[in-house]
């Protein structure tokens, strides 16, 4: 398959994204002074804008992709909330289905920029577990919609902000086993071990050290299938893939592994990057079954965002001829 024809598929491709949505902030100016006040520099805001952070940034990215996507998850009942509804409608993602609450706050990430560089984060938030009766309200709109219609692949976004309760990460992962939906996960550190039989784990490295209590001080291709080999002792998943920064991806599907070097990029920021990858993994893999290829192509789509500063979604048609000019026909 060309890989024109491989995005060909990804179009109209039904995708469900579940978990924390939050709205990035990026408040832009310079500094030219110390404040007199404290020791501290001065930001001189020239302007506000706001992004789509989270599960959100995956579900735009798979949106980017062409394909069909759904996302489901908790906002308050508040201005961020309703920016973040405005935006994902907007590209368009259906939201028909994210629970607005009074009794939890919008995720909010407030970045004070200056040169490109961030000088301050000021994050406004809520990380509890959500109560019974939200999880309760949460299982239902995922039930509704697998009534509904049936994704081609599940995604869960996991940013420890309380929407996957160990609870709901396992009945949404045995509705996808009933219904045979390829399901993919991006683990925090709180639920890491919660994600038993899923078809795709996606941590990044320092969530393998933290979750398996390692130091993995050196990094080959034998210490990662023992890594592998450690997980699915544990997750009884069947594929590892593991984001290694500017070293690449590592992938073992259960009958082989590889180490995929990382490309050469000017590097900006790594907001974000690794919402690419899954989204872009999962897609990939959910038309041709292939991890290797769907490693590959993550992998190009995870250095190509680290260019841009702050979050942003992978540009399609970049995605398209970086994998022509770096892949073997």
């Amino acid at each position: 398959m060309t890989t024109p024809a491989l995005f060909e598929k990804i179009n109209g491709l039904r995708v469900l994204v579940i978990g924390d949505v939050m709205l990035d902030t990026y408040c832009w100016g310079s500094v030219d002074r110390i404040s007199p006040e404290a020791p501290v520099p001065v930001v001189a805001v020239k302007k506000t804008e706001t992004r789509i952070g989270g599960a959100g940034n995956v579900a735009i990215n798979t949106a980017a992709l062409g394909a069909a996507t759904t996302i489901i998850s908790v906002v308050g009942n508040d201005a961020a909330g309703e920016q973040l509804l405005q935006q994902m409608q907007a590209i368009p993602i259906d939201v028909s289905k994210i629970i607005i609450s009074g009794d939890r706050p919008t995720t909010n990430k407030t970045r004070i920029m200056s040169r490109n560089q961030q000088m301050l984060r000021l994050d406004q938030e809520e990380t509890a577990d959500l109560s019974a009766e939200l999880e309760e309200k949460i299982w239902q709109q995922i039930h509704n919609y697998f009534n509904e219609q049936l994704p081609d692949v599940c995604i869960l976004e996991d940013y420890n902000k309380g929407v996957l309760t160990p609870t709901l990460i396992q009945k949404i992962i045995a509705l996808c086993h009933q219904h045979k939906v390829v399901t993919t996960v991006d683990p925090k550190q709180k639920n890491f071990f919660a994600y038993q039989g899923v078809t795709l784990f996606k941590p990044n490295l320092k969530e393998v050290r933290e979750g398996l209590h390692i130091p993995l001080n050196q990094i080959d291709l034998h210490s990662l299938d023992e890594i592998h080999q450690l997980l699915a002792a544990q997750l009884h998943h069947q594929i590892s893939f593991i984001t290694l920064s500017e070293k690449g991806v590592y992938f073992h599907d259960g009958v082989k592994s590889a180490w995929l070097p990382g490309h050469i990029r000017n590097i900006a920021d790594v907001s974000g990057a690794g919402d690419t990858v899954i989204a872009v993994a999962s897609l990939v893999y959910a038309v041709t079954g292939d991890m290797q290829l769907a490693a590959s192509i993550a992998n190009i789509a995870g250095g190509l965002v680290c260019e841009e500063v702050g979050t942003a979604p992978i540009q399609r048609q970049l995605l398209i001829e970086e994998a022509i000019r770096l892949l073997p026909a």
